[in-house]
């Protein structure tokens, strides 16, 4: 049994600002060891409940956050940027995935840096009307390869925000209760890497004994629709092809969910500038 955790920032233990998650402030490195540390539960919880081998993705920024000195020995850690599969590199070649610091998507109330892939850009985002995160697309990507999301941990409306796309049988951790965009009521490392290696323990034991989550499955083609901040980020963003625009959003029609994947990113890459 092969499991994947894709790691991100916002919703590791004790984050509730930008400088704590961006690389080059001096508060990062201190939010590095706890990312790695919340990552390490899920490992221990994964290999405790009977996995045999598990893999790292460090989806945040670049994907240079994780102290790979600090990980544990008995992982790989897919880091760096761009990879193919982005937040979810090696998707394609596990049995589950677990979200492990994950955030709610923009304009959520009460969620510590709610944003989706792009706080300057992305306002908001679609696949086929269905409004999604970056738990959303992270998931629809696994879904494609008959991957289940196994487990989340984050605030309590990241984790809420996976339980109603996915099913209240995604196993939750949550690690801090969010006041608003910048302030939580958070557990102590210690308290939240418990709870984040209980929740792995359950997830697994759920996969194992056939009860996990149904992939999330998008038959078929997928119109993929992007909202962005500004009229000059969807003048770039049309320069991809295929794209219809609609106002401050732009679509485009996939094949599939990595075709809709690629796209996302290179919207957003175009938007950015």
């Amino acid at each position: 049994m092969k499991i994947l955790i894709a790691a991100d920032m916002e919703g590791i233990t004790g984050v509730v600002t930008w400088d704590q998650v961006t690389p080059g402030h001096f508060e990062h490195h201190r939010f590095r060891e706890l990312m790695t540390a919340d990552v390490n539960a899920a490992v221990q919880g994964a290999f405790e409940a009977g996995a045999q081998d598990v893999t790292v993705t460090d989806g945040h920024s670049m994907g240079a956050n994780i102290l790979i000195e600090d990980l544990d020995p008995r992982v790989r850690l897919n880091c760096g940027s761009p990879s193919p599969y982005s937040m979810m590199q090696g998707i394609e070649e596990v049995d589950g995935v677990m979200f492990v610091g994950y955030h709610a998507r923009a304009g959520t109330p009460a969620a510590i840096l709610d944003h989706t892939w792009s706080s300057r850009c992305v306002r908001n985002v679609w696949l086929n009307d269905v409004l999604v995160g970056e738990y959303g697309l992270n998931a629809a990507l696994a879904g494609y390869f008959d991957v289940p999301v196994l487990m989340v941990s984050g605030d309590q409306n990241a984790c809420a925000q996976v339980v109603e796309l996915l099913g209240e049988v995604v196993e939750t951790a949550v690690v801090k209760q969010a006041l608003g965009r910048f302030a939580a009521e958070c557990l102590s490392p210690q308290s939240a890497q418990a709870v984040i290696r209980q929740a792995a323990v359950r997830a697994v034991k759920k996969l194992k004994e056939g009860k996990a989550a149904e992939p999330f499955h998008f038959p078929g083609s997928i119109r993929l629709r992007v909202e962005f901040a500004s009229s000059d980020m969807v003048d770039r963003a049309t320069q991809h092809s295929g794209v219809a625009r609609e106002g401050t959003c732009v679509s485009v029609l996939a094949e599939d969910m990595p075709e809709a994947y690629r796209s996302f990113r290179g919207l957003v890459a175009l938007a950015a500038g």
